[in-house]
C-alpha cells in the first residue's frame, strides 16, 4: 500500500463516519452543550481524574 491511498482510505472512511453520525442522529443546536462554558453559570457535570476520594 502507498501513502496516497492509505490516505485517500483514511479521509474516505471518516467521511463516512461523519455521514454515518449525521444521518443516525441530526444535530440539534438548541440541546447541545455551549462549547466554551466560561462563565455561563452551568454546573459541571462529570467527573476529573485528578481528584482525591473523599
Amino acid at each position: 500500500m502507498t501513502r496516497r491511498f492509505t490516505a485517500t482510505l483514511a479521509i474516505v472512511g471518516l467521511f463516512l463516519l461523519v455521514g454515518f453520525d449525521l444521518m443516525s442522529a441530526p444535530p440539534n443546536p438548541y440541546q447541545a452543550p455551549p462549547a466554551l462554558a466560561l462563565g455561563s453559570g452551568i454546573a459541571a457535570s462529570g467527573g476529573f481524574c485528578g481528584a482525591l476520594p473523599d
